[in-house]
């Protein structure tokens, strides 16, 4: 599948949003992926999600470890088409780790899934708790990678699509100029904007 045919899905589903965003960095954008809107249709979210299990299939994963809330049905489909478990990490206690009996360890290869990889923060923290139980961490996968290859992540980083949507720090953004209204789509508590 090309870039194009996935950009076309996306916007297909209403995932692929252009407009004024406040991000969860505080920073404005003119576009936002919602990739929850494309996770609503199970078959779209497959064929988008084949994309990255065929670049992974040769790791030798043994889980895929998506963050709450966003990575969590990306965690199941692709442990679906790789015949892997699929586990998730939240927050407690303003902590990110894994609950519900869910265990990884020595001799895991484990793959953070993640609806969009922006800062990697989720990620960061996911890394952390899986490493401290003994998991090796093999690399990211995601749908749609907004990093410009400027992230603070260490690893690999598997997307079906990459984004490169400009970003502006509130007080230059073009978008504010004009008077467009500055919506936050994201699901982390707003920071400022």
């Amino acid at each position: 599948m090309t870039k194009q045919e996935i950009i076309d899905i996306l916007k297909e589903c209403e995932a692929f949003l252009e407009g004024h965003f406040l991000l969860s960095s505080g920073l404005h954008s003119g576009g936002y992926c919602q990739c929850a809107k494309l996770l609503r249709y199970p078959d779209k979210a497959a064929a988008v999600l084949a994309e990255v299990a065929a670049q992974v299939e040769d790791l030798g994963i043994t889980k895929v470890c998506g963050p709450a809330m966003g990575g969590i049905i990306v965690s199941y489909e692709l442990a679906r088409q790789l015949g892997v478990e699929s586990v998730f990490t939240e927050r407690k206690d303003g902590v990110m780790q894994l609950r519900r009996g869910f265990t990884a360890g020595k001799g895991d290869r484990v793959l953070i899934s993640e609806d969009v990889v922006t800062t990697g923060k989720s990620t960061l923290e996911t890394v952390d708790a899986l490493t401290a139980m003994g998991a090796e961490v093999v690399g990211v996968a995601c749908i749609a990678d907004r990093t410009k290859g400027e992230s603070a992540l260490n690893m690999p980083i598997y997307s079906a699509v990459k984004l490169d949507f400009p970003t502006y720090a509130p007080e230059d953004c073009p978008l504010c100029k004009t008077g467009a209204p500055l919506v936050k789509p994201g699901s982390r508590a707003e920071l400022k904007g």
